[in-house]
């Protein structure tokens, strides 16, 4: 027997091996140990989630979701806080409130003044030519001042040096008021109060 001859027989009988692998494979699965589920009918198949189960330690409005019966209540801030942009808007508002009342607390949007332990409201009202101012006195502590209160008014934008006085007296009451007219008509006055020990300059506009 030649060389070649013995090659084609070795490679025949190779082949013949590989063949017969082949039906052993097919006749064995490799994953012969897996169960594989029924594809025609849902009897073999095992489904591992349960929405009872997993609803059962849920809040309210997680099982209202899924149960379809949620229940609107009513919520003052809460729109006000449903995301981030209106929560920072709602602390800005809160912040520019707190600050305007206490500039307010302050006595910096009051027309109230102090003068020696008396808090002076004055308002000022136009009549024809005239002007007639209200002084209101409240005695803010025990040791206010009680007496004689001289009081200067004139034109707070005027060439002319008309000055108008007059004289007040604070008694020991708590609450007083004084009314006196001055001749003047014009949009802003300036007015001066004064005692021994202190003088209050402010300006008013009659109504």
């Amino acid at each position: 027997m030649s060389d070649e001859e013995g090659r084609k027989e070795e490679g025949e009988g190779r082949s013949e091996q590989l063949a017969g692998g082949g039906e052993q494979l097919g006749e064995r699965r490799p994953n012969a140990n897996y169960k594989l589920s029924n594809t025609n009918s849902q009897d073999g198949l095992h489904f591992y989630y349960n929405r009872e189960r997993r609803l059962e330690n849920s809040s309210e409005a997680v099982k209202g979701l899924y149960s379809g019966n949620k229940q609107m209540r009513f919520s003052l801030f809460g729109p006000l806080l449903a995301d981030k942009p209106r929560r920072v808007l709602f602390v800005i508002v809160v912040f520019m409130c707190a600050g305007i009342l206490a500039l307010y607390f302050f006595g910096y949007f009051d027309t109230v003044y102090l003068l020696d332990g008396n808090k002076i409201d004055i308002t000022a009202t136009a009549f024809e030519n005239n002007a007639i101012i209200i002084v209101k006195k409240t005695a803010d502590k025990k040791d206010a001042y009680s007496g004689a209160v001289d009081i200067a008014v004139a034109p707070a934008e005027s060439d002319n040096l008309n000055i108008f006085y007059h004289r007040v007296f604070f008694s020991m009451e708590k609450e007083e008021e004084y009314r006196f007219a001055v001749p003047f008509d014009d949009a802003e006055l300036l007015m001066v109060l004064q005692n021994e020990k202190e003088s209050l300059k402010l300006k008013i506009k009659p109504d």
